[in-house]
């Protein structure tokens, strides 16, 4: 079986809607990217 998806994430900052560029840490994405596997065919 295989699965397939994609996803668009959204973040808007609740007390400045109309604000800048939000900015994430790296060690925020890590435990996210550990958990993807990647079929290199």
């Amino acid at each position: 079986m295989e699965v397939a998806y994609t996803a668009t994430v959204r973040v808007r900052d609740s007390k400045n809607p109309d604000g800048g560029m939000l900015r994430f840490p790296d060690d925020a994405w890590s435990p996210l990217i550990d958990a993807v596997t990647w079929d290199e065919r």
